[in-house]
């Protein structure tokens, strides 16, 4: 009877069209994942894939074999999945994706008291401005706005992403405060030149009465990262547009002032996203359900609006 190790490790490397894609997914190195395909062919007598070094493609006997062996594989997973769900302690290594300025602020103070509750599970977590694929990738989860759901990848909101006008006590000192985002022109501006676009990013904010206005701001200074804009606010230098959840533990402590507070920009929202299995692995599921837990206990939600 084969290993189920070589049997992934041939079936993944055929759909990832390569050994390196199957690797990352399977939390292998490439060698691992050659050496155990190598061990299913001798096993079985035949070649499953022609190799080169420029792509990997299956032979016919490869063919016949993997539609033979896949639905089951897939099937034999989750009834092992389901076992260790319903009886087994969350446990492995949980490989997670989060944007840095927010799984540093809310995420990662977070762990602490999930470890004491699943000490089995050993986090690999990645702070990462990139949308990465969590199936071709292996990663359990990931945080973050923005992602596009492929097959396979399920989402939950977690907070909305709205941004807010912020400054710091000693630069509104003497100043005028702004009553709508067209006063924001007479003052210095923190902002952003998109490394995608390279495009500096405008906003329309709205308030509570849906009415809607663009925020135009001097290009007083002009950075490529949301923490360096954050940083500049603080010291003094002008207005940013943030995020709340990059600004709101400055806020609460008074470093930042928020300018126009029935004003915001919508810019979608922050969710958990993970692979949508019938049976999630006891550890996606612990972390998954433990982060909604925490997030309704710390009003976080309500707490990362701008609407109020």
């Amino acid at each position: 009877m084969e290993s189920l190790v070589n049997l992934e490790c041939f079936v993944r490397s055929a759909e990832l069209g390569g050994f390196s894609a199957a690797a990352r997914r399977l939390g292998l190195t490439p060698a691992a994942v050659s050496r155990n395909v190598a061990l299913l062919e001798r096993r079985l007598g035949v070649r499953l894939f022609q190799r080169s070094t420029r792509k990997l493609t299956l032979t016919e006997a490869g063919e016949r074999f993997l539609q033979a062996v896949a639905g089951n594989l897939e099937a034999l997973q989750a009834a092992i999945a389901g076992v260790a769900a319903d009886g087994g302690e969350p446990a492995g290594v949980l490989k997670l994706s989060l944007a840095p300025t927010f799984g540093l602020a809310h995420v990662l103070p977070l762990l602490p008291e999930f470890l004491r509750r699943h000490p089995l599970v050993r986090p690999e977590w990645h702070f990462e401005n990139r949308m990465v694929d969590l199936i071709a990738e292996g990663y359990d989860a990931a945080i973050g706005g923005g992602f596009e759901l492929s097959p396979g990848v399920v989402s939950r909101t977690l907070a909305p992403a709205h941004i807010v006008a912020v400054a710091a006590p000693a630069y509104l000192a003497g100043r005028a405060a702004p009553q709508d985002p067209s006063h924001l022109k007479a003052l210095d501006g923190i902002v952003m030149r998109s490394g995608r676009t390279g495009r500096i990013r405008r906003w329309t904010m709205r308030d509570a009465d849906a009415r809607e206005m663009a925020a135009e701001q001097p290009q007083t200074l002009v950075v490529n990262e949301p923490a360096a804009m954050r940083e500049a606010a603080l010291l003094g230098l002008g207005v940013a547009l943030l995020a709340v959840p990059d600004v709101l533990a400055h806020i609460e402590r008074g470093e930042l002032l928020r300018l126009l507070p029935r004003w915001w920009a919508d810019a979608g929202s922050i969710s958990l996203y993970y692979p949508s299995r019938t049976l999630l692995p006891a550890k996606t599921r612990a972390f998954v359900d433990f982060v909604v837990e925490r997030f309704a206990q710390d009003r976080l939600t309500e707490r990362l609006g701008g609407g109020s």
